[in-house]
């Protein structure tokens, strides 16, 4: 990965972003030394934010078991069977 110094990206904040659209590969932007951001590109970012959230969604579900709250599937059934009316 990359790096280049915040300075850099106040100069070359064009060039950066066409690399990044070219290349597909984060920069990390730092500021008197320490890790500051990173610049990704839209698409990358977008997948990781739907990756995320999947797996909020698992570890959600997994959470609910280890607490005990699940249903059988007849409840299940009942429960969709409510809705979709």
């Amino acid at each position: 990965m990359r790096t280049e110094l915040v300075t850099t990206l106040k100069r070359q904040a064009t060039e950066l972003l066409s690399d990044i659209e070219r290349d597909r590969e984060p920069i990390l932007i730092t500021q008197h030394g320490l890790p500051s951001a990173y610049l990704v590109d839209v698409e990358s970012y977008e997948l990781l934010q739907q990756r995320m959230a999947i797996l909020e969604g698992i570890a959600r579900g997994e959470q609910a078991v280890a607490e005990g709250r699940t249903a059988t599937h007849a409840q299940a059934r009942e429960r969709l069977g409510r809705w979709l009316k």
